[in-house]
């Protein structure tokens, strides 16, 4: 089975296999030239998001640093925007929606390592070679959610459309549409309503105004 197929498949691959170390040197090449961009560059920054990921949807923004550690495993939707320092270790597939929002230091991991340290050493492949293994689950974020700062998504979760996780989480549970959920581990703490909204707040909205449906 080839190293992707692999991945793909939840089973434990060799993460140093020719293929995948190419693909890995790639997307670390492509962060670099990204990070060294000024902001103003934005067609070549759109140049090197189009190389590096599987998908970045139109309207979209990353204020940089970034590391993908694939870039072809992630998948991100229309108006996106992530401030600094966004992290995906995308050996398995990530997928995130449209009008999506991640501040600072947002980290999505999908690969995960035996636990018994000599497992983590090594195992024996089926042709019989010790190698260092691991596998990976995917992560799956919906539309229009607001991820605080310092948000640590782990592997196999999936969130729901219109989720607020608050700043710090570490979401290692699907957490369900329309939710805010916070803490670590990141659990839900309630629904979001039309309750949430803007209006009930005058002393913030200001001299501002909803817009409405």
């Amino acid at each position: 089975m080839h190293p992707e197929e692999k991945i793909k498949a939840g089973v434990l691959f060799s993460p140093a296999e020719p293929e995948l170390k190419a693909l890995k040197r790639k997307a670390h090449n492509l962060n670099v030239d990204y990070n060294n961009t000024y902001e103003d560059e934005e067609e070549k920054r759109a140049s090197i998001l189009a190389q590096m990921l599987g998908a970045f949807g139109e309207g979209g923004r990353i204020q940089g640093p970034i590391a993908f550690h694939y870039g072809i495993h992630t998948k991100i939707g229309k108006n996106f925007f992530a401030n600094f320092n966004f992290t995906v270790q995308d050996d398995g597939e990530v997928t995130i929606g449209d009008n999506c929002n991640f501040g600072p230091n947002v980290t999505i991991v999908t690969p995960i390592h035996p636990m018994l340290p000599d497992e983590r050493r090594a195992m024996l492949t089926a042709e019989g070679e010790k190698k260092l293994l691991c596998y990976a689950k995917p992560v799956h974020i919906g539309n229009d959610c607001w991820f605080g700062a310092s948000v640590t998504v782990c592997p196999g979760v999936t969130i729901g459309d219109n989720c607020v996780i608050g700043a710090g989480s570490v979401v290692t549970r699907d957490i369900p549409a329309n939710s805010f959920a916070a803490g670590v581990p990141c659990r839900v703490i309630r629904e979001i309503t039309e309750k949430d909204s803007m209006k009930y707040l005058p002393e913030i909205l200001a001299d501002n105004s909803v817009i409405e449906k």
